[in-house]
């Protein structure tokens, strides 16, 4: 009985000890770049329709730069104020303008932050209930216009972004 009492309890402390070490790297998916261009080229697409030049970032999970798109005649500034406001959904986990419209407490010390700008105008982009980047857009006359052109072009893209690996 002492053998197996001797079995048990080192059986339960190898299974420990694996368990401490099962999460030692970490599996995650990202946004390729193929994907990314195709919904910043649509959101382009979607606002140069409604008459407006702008620019659309999109950036990984991480908030690292992965695509960026100008308009021909999307002033300069608006890749710059695009991409900060795509970190900031990276920041915050959720759309810009609902991140704005939540933390006004503290929303200008959060526009102090290198490369974050809390602006309406970016939204999460999701494949199978994981983020995987962010797409920002500048230019319109007014973030909601932004959001709206970065929406039409996630929601063109919803099949491929719902049935993704």
């Amino acid at each position: 009985m002492r053998i197996l009492h001797i079995m048990v309890a080192f059986s339960l402390l190898s299974s420990s000890i694996s368990f401490l070490h099962a999460n030692d790297s970490v599996t995650v998916k990202t946004i390729s770049m193929e994907l990314a261009r195709e919904i910043a080229s649509e959101s382009i697409n979607v606002c140069r329709k409604k008459g407006y030049q702008v620019s659309a970032v999109v950036v990984d999970r991480s908030g690292l730069l992965q695509v960026a798109l100008r308009d021909d005649l999307a002033s300069r500034f608006t890749l710059q104020i695009a991409q900060e406001k795509a970190n900031s959904v990276i920041l915050s986990g959720i759309n810009s303008g609902e991140f704005r419209r939540s933390r006004g407490d503290i929303r200008p010390e959060l526009n102090h932050m290198s490369d974050i700008i809390i602006m309406q105008g970016a939204l999460p982009i999701e494949i199978a209930g994981s983020r995987i980047g962010a797409i920002g857009v500048s230019g319109a006359p007014g973030g909601e216009k932004d959001e709206g052109c970065a929406q039409q072009a996630l929601d063109k893209l919803s099949e491929r972004l719902d049935f993704a690996e």
